[in-house]
């Protein structure tokens, strides 16, 4: 190989974020690290223990210099703390607080935990307005369905995390909100007019670019009054003309996981790879799914598309002189920050939770937890109040399979806890739910997604969110 081919090999594949499985880094990774590979997104399968992350961080910077990465974003959406659910209340509680400084100590206290386990780059925050409410993919990971109160506590997680040198990742670029298709399923549409997209879905892109925001992360979704079908990760209509030209940003551009159907089923992996890299992106997330073999592939595709003209080499380097500037401002961190204590997160989620109605003492409580399927973003997180009710027993159920008299009579003479999470989205856990409730009004109701749904009686206790912080909230406002 020559070295003209070397350093276009290095080039490309200095574009990619790469996954693998366990909690320690393969060989081909770190081998491709000392090749120039950009870095890494870790998952929670990666995680065991924050001592662990911080080995496997160590061992990836000892082949190379690469950009770590991974969503944590609180409540339901977490990397690190995967195996036990979050201590901080994610983006539609601190919305809830509405207290910019609240959010950005929360993020900060996020950003310190990152740090100290070698993580420079955050998948965070969330700038989606969410405007509909069956949205499946972003709900209680928005701050709220105002674009004034986004923007506000976008620039506050932005504040927050780069305070200690954690780069932010604002996203879903242009806006994810308005969606009721997850994009890792199909291509969502936004399909509104300009000023509707400037003045709503854009405008906390525009003040996290106020504030310095170093990554954008683009959305798999088709705004066709800009995109026409094509994914905004594919267009260099919002990338380079909106997001470049228009809000005038020249940080890093990071795609959403090229892995998601969105992408692979309109294009193919390696073909929006080189699309999405045209079209202004600088770093490419790949996703958990793409093996070492798709990994060489994408990298040579890449190499050919420059050599046949489909890619001009200097978007490479331009992506490459971008990158190379966000591992800079990384690295003036301190060269070891201590992860602050989380009470703040307990502190955000307790400001957070509301009681509606009257909840009655507990007498010996049956708490029946509505079963409701994850979504691919939050992964199999565990949530709800057991861990903080220990005397009671809990009993987890499938909406459209339970057997209403049989845990009527098991509540019988005994307080009745039902824990839901996005009833308004869930048909079967609406109807069980008002089953119960009819027979039993006494029962206490705890929400763990989005409050847009509830029952005619009962005590109702909305949590905006399903973390552990949020859990620990309701049950303190349930025992008090």
């Amino acid at each position: 190989m020559s070295q003209s081919d070397r350093g276009l090999r290095r080039l490309a594949a200095g574009t990619l974020l790469v996954a693998f499985q366990g909690t320690t880094a393969p060989a081909w990774v770190l081998r491709e690290l000392e090749r120039g590979l950009g870095g890494v997104t870790l998952f929670g399968f990666n995680v065991a223990d924050p001592g662990q992350v911080l080995d496997l961080t160590t061992a990836l910077r000892g082949a190379g210099d690469p950009v770590i990465s991974l969503d944590e974003e609180g409540g339901d959406v977490t990397r690190l703390a995967y195996h036990v659910g979050s201590p901080y209340p994610g983006n539609a509680a601190l919305g809830a607080v509405d207290d910019v400084e609240l959010t950005r100590r929360v993020y900060r206290a996020i950003g310190s935990e990152l740090a100290a386990c070698g993580i420079n780059l955050d998948m965070a925050p969330s700038a989606d307005v969410n405007t509909e409410a069956d949205n499946p993919v972003i709900g209680t990971r928005s701050f709220g369905t105002g674009p004034e109160l986004v923007s506000r506590h976008t620039v506050a997680a932005v504040e927050g995390l780069q305070s200690v040198r954690v780069a932010a990742c604002v996203k879903h670029f242009p806006g994810h909100g308005a969606t009721r298709v997850d994009s890792h399923l199909d291509v969502p549409v936004v399909d509104v007019s300009l000023d509707v997209l400037r003045e709503r879905e854009l405008a906390p892109f525009r003040a996290a670019v106020g504030a310095g925001a170093r990554s954008v992360m683009t959305a798999h979704v088709a705004v066709p009054v800009l995109t026409g079908d094509t994914p905004a990760t594919l267009s260099g209509a919002a990338l380079t003309g909106l997001l470049r030209g228009e809000l005038g940003y020249d940080g890093v551009i990071v795609t959403d996981a090229l892995d998601m159907r969105a992408i692979t089923e309109s294009v193919g992996l390696a073909g929006g790879a080189v699309l999405t890299l045209a079209a202004g992106a600088d770093l490419l997330c790949l996703g958990p799914l793409p093996t070492y073999d798709d990994v060489r592939a994408i990298v040579a595709e890449i190499e050919a598309a420059v050599r046949d003209g489909r890619l001009p080499l200097d978007r490479l380097e331009q992506a490459a002189a971008r990158v190379a500037e966000l591992r800079a401002w990384a690295a003036g961190a301190p060269e070891r920050v201590a992860a602050e204590q989380n009470v703040v997160g307990l502190h955000a989620a307790r400001r957070a939770v509301r009681l509606s109605g009257s909840a009655e003492p507990l007498v010996e409580p049956l708490v029946i937890e509505v079963d409701t399927p994850p979504t691919i973003a939050v992964g199999d997180v565990p949530w709800g109040v057991g861990p903080w009710l220990p005397d009671a027993e809990i009993v987890r159920v499938e909406p459209a399979a339970a057997d209403v008299a049989g845990l009527l009579a098991k509540a019988a003479n005994r307080s009745l806890v039902v824990v839901v999470k996005d009833a308004h989205r869930h048909h079967e856990s609406r109807n069980l739910l008002s089953a119960l409730v009819a027979a039993r009004p006494d029962t206490t109701v705890i929400e763990m997604g989005l409050p847009v749904w509830r029952p005619d009686s009962a005590a109702y206790i909305a949590t905006y969110g399903a973390a552990r912080a949020n859990a620990q909230a309701a049950v303190e406002l349930l025992t008090a």
